[in-house]
């Protein structure tokens, strides 16, 4: 069984002339960033270029200078039609796999209906776990966990999902399945994911930016072709790697 293609339909958004100054530093300044509908942009940088404070202010957790300016391709403001996905996987330890994933019902005091129950089921099914609904999160491993806070993620079928370095704590093999399963469960949505990894940001991304300097600037996007997840011994995607290691180190 697989899960329900998103009822909310993708959405773009652009974040111009972003400012934001911390602890005295200028972190950017006239920084602008598209985020196409339907398709999943890459964030690379340095460590404390900026790329995580970017994504908190489209996540409303910071606070950016003016003359900074968020829009969306609808026009209405983007509060509330939000999912993030943090690097640890915050599951609570108390409950059951599927009321994790079914987590967003109880922050809100509702109670998840039956058809809210099943599509929950459906996503588990979708990231490879089924039957373990019942479980806890010290039962599974940390990619099972991982994958576990990915059905949590899809289950707000918000119009933008921000992913802040999702699997970069996972060992290798682990990683590369799991950006396979989110090429597949976030297909025709719109996604913005912070990174250090290039290979990682070749494999499922579909427009790729790297971010350098202080105060930081955008560089241009790059743009893999062919479907998602890509391999990683394509010949292409080894030269577009070596492309991004060079923008990197400038």
């Amino acid at each position: 069984m697989t899960a329900p293609m998103p009822a909310t339909p993708p959405l773009s958004v652009t974040v111009s002339r972003a400012r934001l100054t911390y602890g005295g530093t200028l972190l950017f300044s006239d920084l602008t960033l598209d985020l196409p509908a339907g398709r999943t942009t890459c964030l690379l940088g340095p460590s404390g270029v900026g790329k995580t404070t970017l994504l908190r202010i489209l996540a409303g957790l910071a606070e950016p200078e003016p003359p900074t300016c968020v829009t969306t391709g609808d026009g209405q403001p983007l509060a509330g039609r939000i999912a993030y996905m943090a690097q640890q996987d915050l599951l609570l330890p108390w409950l059951t796999i599927l009321d994790n994933v079914l987590l967003g019902d109880r922050l809100r005091h509702r109670r998840p209906d039956s058809g809210r129950v099943e599509r929950a089921r459906a996503l588990l099914d979708r990231v490879g776990l089924a039957g373990r609904e019942r479980d806890r999160p010290a039962a599974l491993s940390g990619g099972q966990r991982q994958r576990v806070a990915l059905a949590r993620t899809l289950m707000e079928d918000k119009p933008l999902v921000l992913m802040d370095e999702p699997f970069s704590a996972l060992d290798a093999i682990t990683r590369l399945r799991l950006q396979e399963t989110a090429a597949e469960t976030l297909a025709g949505r719109t996604v913005l994911m912070v990174t250090h990894d290039p290979l990682e940001a070749l494999r499922i991304g579909d427009h790729l930016h790297v971010m350098t300097g202080r105060p930081a600037v955008m560089g241009p996007a790059l743009e893999p072709s062919g479907p998602v997840p890509r391999r990683v011994d394509d010949p292409g995607l080894l030269a577009l790697q070596a492309e991004l290691l060079r923008r990197l180190a400038e």
